[in-house]
């Protein structure tokens, strides 16, 4: 987790600096990108001062300039989730750069789920609505069987005051508004996942009680389909409680039963915080299982 937060902070300030070229438009951005170092482009594209001679510039690898320069067009909206984006060619003579350059930069953006190849299709936006792409975030799966996805019992939706804890971790000033839900998950019939959620109230705007019951696919789906916001990776905490009363009559469990707590920030492009998420995982016939690499 931390080499992808590092990775993914190093992207977003690499492509803060950035421009990226458009298709019939001059390519002097992309061919800046290619020989200059970042630390130049930002300076050079913000109208900032170059550092003082005291300062060591940061150069960053030429693939890695174009991993940012593509990031910046998926924070975009240049190429939405789900849709192809050009192939290596293409985007080599865009950025002016050779191909081989290209692959290893959307190399990393695979790896980091933020593309995916076809194999004789292409590469395409990574989308939530993916298959694979709804246990990337779900780590509890069953001891026994498949895995699946869990059906969800809302217990409460409202819009509040951001607490200060909550605004400390998503960024936002204490008192802002955030979408509150709260939940109940269900793995065939037994309850075994309490979660309550804090979104931010600017973004998810909208977001009702009525429309969460109403969408039958992931929660990650509807926030990229009908709010513009994907997540790309998260940062999560987890511990062993014991059931509280709350817990313990929403999870149909004895008072005092272990459970797996969880607190998860999940961020979109950018490395912007866009939900966190806290929950209660009853571990008697499930476990949580997370893949390092």
């Amino acid at each position: 987790m931390n080499s992808a937060s590092s990775n993914l902070t190093n992207n977003a300030t690499a492509a803060s600096g950035a421009v990226s070229p458009t298709a019939g438009t001059p390519a002097t951005p992309a061919a800046t990108a290619a020989s200059t170092p970042v630390a130049s482009i930002n300076a050079t594209t913000t109208g900032v001062s170059a550092p003082a001679a005291t300062a060591s510039p940061t150069f960053s690898p030429l693939y890695q300039q174009i991993k940012a320069l593509i990031t910046q067009s998926l924070q975009s909206g240049e190429w939405k989730p789900g849709e192809l984006i050009p192939s290596e060619v293409e985007l080599a003579g865009r950025f002016k750069v050779s191909q081989g350059t290209v692959r290893k930069a959307i190399d990393e953006l695979a790896a980091e789920n933020l593309v995916m190849r076809r194999q004789g299709k292409g590469t395409f936006v990574s989308t939530h609505h993916e298959a694979r792409a709804h246990f990337r975030f779900l780590r509890l799966v069953p001891d026994e069987g498949v895995p699946h996805y869990p059906e969800s019992k809302f217990i409460e939706v409202k819009r509040v005051r951001a607490p200060a804890d909550v605004a400390r971790l998503m960024d936002l000033k204490s008192g802002d508004a955030v979408i509150f839900i709260k939940r109940v998950q269900y793995f065939d019939g037994v309850p075994t996942i309490v979660e309550e959620l804090w979104l931010p109230g600017l973004i998810f705007k909208g977001l009702t009680a009525e429309r969460l019951v109403e969408y039958k696919g992931p929660m990650y789906g509807l926030f990229e389909t009908e709010f513009g916001t994907r997540m790309i990776r998260a940062s999560e905490q987890i511990r062993a409680v014991c059931a509280d009363a709350g817990a313990a009559q929403l999870l149909n469990i004895d008072l005092g039963t272990p459970l797996l707590s969880s607190e998860r920030v999940s961020f979109t492009y950018g490395d912007k915080p866009v939900e966190l998420r806290r929950g209660l995982y009853l571990t008697s016939r499930h476990h949580y299982q997370n893949e390092l690499s």
